[in-house]
């Protein structure tokens, strides 16, 4: 491969890549919903254009049809009158000659209207079935765009989520516990060991006072006259 093609594929793919990033699927198929909107009027408008080009065709098939047996109907009156004696026989040929000839030709135009009915008429079906498939369609895309939206924020939610997930290491907050509980376990130790220092500072005093706050005053009466007692001395009772 060429460089030029070379650059040209190039260049391809990251116009392909930008396309790609920058379509919006709910916006595309609104777009796709709005154009198919647009060829519904669209064949409305010619529906409504050759049902009036149907109705006009049957109208002529009925007026060649109804002249055609008016021309007949008047070329018998004429015979009919000329037998009679009501006016000359060779006039009456004449005149009939004339009417069916005018006969003939609405005869011809008959021919060609329902020609032109028969055509218009599948024309007619042709695009009635075209608007029913269109307004069907629309309806199918109309309800699969709101099936989109829906989806499209669902995901667009658990996107969030997931980055926001995503965003935190692990590893990196087991650490963090890791090290709180080392921390609060070496606190814990220091307090103790605190504890454990001022116990062994302190005094015969202070160690003899904290005995006597947990002697009741009955207690230490009672030991205070043995004491005597032992060294003979009399105590009066109170």
């Amino acid at each position: 491969m060429g460089l030029f093609n070379r650059i040209f594929k190039i260049g391809e793919a990251n116009a392909n890549a930008l396309v790609d990033k920058l379509e919006d699927p709910i916006k595309m198929t609104e777009q796709a919903i709005r154009d198919l909107k647009v060829d519904l009027e669209n064949s409305i408008k010619a529906l409504a254009e050759v049902k009036a080009l149907a109705i006009r065709s049957k109208n002529e098939v009925d007026m060649n049809k109804n002249k055609a047996q008016d021309y007949e109907n008047k070329a018998m009156m004429i015979l009919q009158k000329a037998a009679s004696g009501g006016m000359d026989q060779a006039e009456a040929d004449k005149l009939a000659q004339s009417a069916l000839e005018k006969k003939d030709e609405s005869t011809r135009n008959l021919t060609s209207s329902l020609q032109n009915q028969k055509k218009y008429d599948e024309s007619v079906a042709k695009l009635e079935s075209q608007v029913k498939k269109l307004k069907s369609n629309i309806t199918e895309w109309e309800n699969e765009a709101n099936v989109l939206k829906a989806r499209a924020k669902v995901s667009e939610a658990t996107a969030t989520v997931n980055k926001q997930l995503a965003g935190i290491d692990s590893s990196s907050t087991v650490a963090m516990l890791q090290r709180m509980k080392e921390k609060v376990d070496q606190q814990e130790a220091l307090s103790e060991s605190y504890a454990e220092i001022a116990n062994d500072n302190v005094s015969v005093d202070d160690e003899l006072n904290l005995a006597l706050e947990n002697t009741s005053s009955s207690d230490a009466l009672a030991a205070l006259k043995q004491k005597l007692a032992l060294k003979g001395g009399d105590v009066k009772e109170v």
